[in-house]
Formats: C-alpha cells, sequence, structure tokens
C-alpha cells in the first residue's frame, strides 16, 4: 500500500473546510495507471465520475466528500481556502477531500487532467467562496455519511481507518 498523509483544516470564516475529517493525500498511489483512475473509483463505488481540470477559484461541496486522482501532468493546488495549504501535485497523486474542502488550481501544466468521483456514486453541489448560503453549507456539512470505501483500497483502505477514528 502507498504512503498516506493527512491533514486537518480549520474553517477560516470563508471556507468551512471540514473540522471533524482530515484531508487524505496518496502520493504516486496510482503512478503508471492515472488512466484508470475512473475505473478504479468505480470498482470501489466512488462514480459519478468526471474528467476535466480543477477549478481556478476556490469552491467547496458541502453535501460530498470527493476523490481527485491526477490521470496527466502536474499543478500547484491550493487546499483549504486562501489561507490553506499548497499541494504539487503530478501523474497518480490522489487527494480525498472531506465535505466543505475548498479546493482551487494555482496553476498547472498545459496536459493537466484530474478524475474526480463521490462515494456512492453522490450527486455533489459546488459552492464558492462568496458566502451564499453559509450557514446552509454548514448544516450540510455535517450531514455527509462517511463513505463505505476506501477510493483505492476499498475495505482495507487508510481513509476508513483515518476518518473512522475522529468520532463522527
Amino acid at each position: 500500500m502507498t504512503e498516506v498523509k493527512s491533514f486537518y483544516l480549520e474553517d477560516d470564516g470563508i471556507i468551512p473546510n471540514n473540522p471533524n475529517l482530515p484531508v487524505i493525500f496518496y502520493p504516486a498511489a496510482l503512478k503508471g495507471k492515472g488512466s484508470q483512475a475512473e475505473d478504479i473509483f468505480h470498482e470501489n463505488n466512488w462514480g459519478n465520475s468526471w474528467m476535466d481540470g480543477i477549478f481556478d477559484f476556490h469552491h467547496y461541496h458541502s453535501n460530498a466528500h470527493e476523490a481527485l486522482a491526477v490521470v496527466k501532468g502536474t499543478a500547484t493546488v491550493q487546499i483549504g481556502g486562501s489561507n490553506g495549504k499548497e499541494l504539487q501535485l503530478s501523474e497518480g497523486d490522489v487527494v480525498v477531500l472531506p465535505a466543505g474542502t475548498g479546493h482551487k488550481r494555482i496553476d498547472s501544466s498545459p496536459d493537466f487532467k484530474v478524475a474526480g468521483a463521490y462515494p456512492d456514486g453522490k450527486e455533489y453541489n459546488t459552492k464558492t467562496a462568496n458566502g451564499e448560503d453559509r450557514l446552509i453549507a454548514l448544516e450540510d456539512i455535517k450531514k455527509v455519511p462517511l463513505p463505505k470505501y476506501d477510493p483505492l483500497f476499498g475495505t482495507e483502505g487508510p481513509l476508513l481507518k483515518l476518518w473512522k477514528n475522529t468520532g463522527v
């Protein structure tokens, strides 16, 4: 199994993030298999997938967790809002964002492409950092259930262990 990193992000007053669940980062977990990311997500019950880029503005999903796998290229992505953490991502890297976690593409190579997916194929919303419906979003985040499967490793994945131990 790949090395896994995790970190928590606090609400910055604009982007809620998720104080109860850490962001999970799987560096190079799909190295050489980036083009198979959607299939791997689907095998582990993460669906409603897509393949594209990442918006160049801060946004989050208040009603769904999101897995992002770099299929091609490189990018600098800011996680957690303008005071958040910058990640240097390259082909094969996977990031799992708990509901409410802000993300924005700072820059990328011309060929940058990611695959995204959601537990149980959840339909997701897209909220921006302009504060619209913030109180509703905060309530939505609390209601998002924990996934039953890690997006890469199914029932044996580190995400389940890391998120289970949060007491949520």
